[in-house]
């Protein structure tokens, strides 16, 4: 198969013996609609099979990790007094990680 229209003539033959033989009906997520809000097209494009990869595999970016500990410190923060040298301190945490976040963000997009 030399020839790109050979490959989508098979690609096209294994599609139909599929939905003839019921195969796809029985694919998780037949009959669904697709999810066009999981960030993909949001994603950079050189980072669209790694991100991919990672997401079926259960894992996640470092970003979103970064977004995850930046939203428990939040709560953390929210659940101290204010004005406190505790307070205080969180609130330096908080700002830190939230400084370290805008800065990965910044580089995948190109930016640093």
């Amino acid at each position: 198969m030399q020839n790109p229209r050979d490959l989508d003539a098979a690609i096209a033959a294994g599609i139909r013996a599929s939905e003839q033989s019921g195969e796809l009906q029985r694919a998780k997520g037949w009959g669904k609609p697709l999810a066009l809000d999981d960030g993909y097209a949001a994603t950079p494009a050189e980072l669209r099979m790694s991100y991919k990869i990672l997401k079926d595999a259960g894992c996640v970016p470092a970003e979103v990790e970064a977004m995850r500990e930046l939203a428990a410190l939040r709560a953390e923060l929210a659940a101290l007094e204010p004005d406190t040298p505790a307070w205080r301190a969180k609130q330096a945490q908080v700002q830190q990680k939230g400084l370290d976040l805008a800065l990965q963000l910044e580089r995948l997009r190109g930016g640093a």
